[in-house]
């Protein structure tokens, strides 16, 4: 994918995975950006270590690889922070 579909795709999937862990208040778009990307790469190594596809494209199932991971990187976020 190109650079600016990663942006527009880490946007999104930060964005839900900030209105899931209830911390979109505390986020802002850059920081959004930042959890989807990051999130994404986390997702994909998760899901393939379980044998399935991680981020394929821009797609719904990619989508659901990166939120998972973005939500799964504020968990740990919030963790370590208490």
């Amino acid at each position: 994918m190109s650079f600016l579909i990663w942006i527009i795709f880490g946007a999104l999937a930060g964005w839900l995975a900030s209105l899931i862990m209830k911390s979109d208040a505390q986020q802002g778009a850059m920081m959004n950006i930042i959890v989807g990307i990051v999130g994404a790469f986390l997702g994909g190594f998760i899901f393939e270590q379980f044998g399935a596809s991680g981020v394929t494209g821009f797609n719904l199932y990619s989508l659901l690889v990166a939120v998972i991971g973005a939500v799964l990187l504020i968990w740990i976020v919030r963790a370590v922070r208490r």
